[in-house]
């Protein structure tokens, strides 16, 4: 097993780990419900399940 020589301080670490972030979501309006969505999503709005404007789901 590989050890490591040496400590690897506190301020080195940290560095590396500054790419981890919570990004917020992209949000988009649909043109056709107005109804507020992830992008790339299909979504229910009144029992339809609506994915581009368009229809792919009616109960």
């Amino acid at each position: 097993m590989a050890h490591p020589k040496r400590k690897i301080s506190k301020q080195r670490r940290d560095k590396r780990r500054t790419h981890y972030k919570a990004e917020i979501p992209t949000l988009s309006t649909c043109k056709t419900t107005g109804e507020t969505h992830l992008y790339h999503r299909a979504y229910w709005h009144e029992g339809k399940l609506y994915y581009k404007g368009n229809i792919v789901i009616d109960q």
